[in-house]
């Protein structure tokens, strides 16, 4: 029976995008504590404008958002091709997988590090290694708590919008329902992080707030945008794989499964 199952292209394709949907959840979370700025990254200095009252502000952004973008889209193409009941079943995976990998994090900090390691990175400036690990992967627990919210009911968001836009749109205008469901989910997704991670867990005014969440958000509406042609190559490559007519068949039972 395994056999069978392995050798099913649709199977083996929703094994790939969960693989992927998964992994790529797990680094954005564990980059995600390196904040870069993004007019450095492009050999610029800093914006410093100012924004809802507080000044002195630049695009800076987590190295997480480089890859949300991506896992917006696969949300996207799972909904189309197997619809909501799979993006919510990979969702919860991918939460559970993300707890299990902080847990997992804050075991190895507590346990106690080699004589020797600590001074291991003297030289190439660390000079104490068991706190420069610690500091990696030591983020508080508002943080992550509001990061696996966030990301949990954003997907939930995006799959409601993406299969409400589509029962009105039918099979056309695959970019309005995958752009629009993606760019209120990110929205939400934004706000959520800030608003417990910093407003409730560190005290953050509600302008500086909204600042920051406009600022992540206008990126995150920017690489929607532009990332909408990757839709398309996506479905015609999945078409190509999978046949015309089974292709068909996975996207009519996937509107079908809306309200099971």
């Amino acid at each position: 029976m395994i056999q069978n199952l392995l050798r099913d292209k649709p199977t083996k394709l929703l094994l790939i995008f969960t693989a992927f949907f998964v992994s790529n959840a797990l680094i954005a979370e564990s980059i995600g504590t390196k904040i870069f700025s993004l007019e450095k990254l492009f050999g610029q200095q800093p914006l410093n404008f100012t924004l809802f009252g507080q000044s002195g502000l630049g695009i800076s952004l987590t190295c997480g958002v480089l890859l949300w973008p991506l896992e917006f889209i696969m949300t996207d193409i799972v909904n189309e091709y197997y619809g909501p009941k799979a993006v919510r079943r990979i969702s919860y995976i991918a939460v559970a997988l993300i707890g299990y990998a902080f847990l997992m994090f804050y075991l190895a900090m507590g346990v106690p590090a080699a004589d020797f390691w600590y001074g291991s990175g003297v030289a190439d400036g660390v000079p104490n290694m068991s706190n420069a690990f610690n500091s990696i992967f030591g983020q508080g627990m508002w943080i992550i708590f509001a990061s696996i919210t966030a990301f949990l009911v954003s997907q939930i968001v995006d799959v409601t919008v993406f299969h409400k836009i589509k029962k009105i749109t039918g099979e056309k205008k695959v970019w309005l329902r995958a752009t629009g469901s993606t760019l209120i989910s990110q929205l939400v997704d934004s706000f959520i992080v800030l608003f417990i991670a910093f407003k409730i867990g560190k005290g953050w005014s509600w302008q500086l707030v909204f600042a920051i969440c406009l600022i992540n958000y206008t990126y995150k509406f920017i690489m929607a945008i532009l990332l909408t042609p990757v839709i398309y190559w996506v479905e015609h490559a999945i078409e190509k794989y999978v046949g015309h007519d089974t292709a068909k068949r996975m996207k009519d039972a996937a509107m079908g499964k809306e309200n099971e």
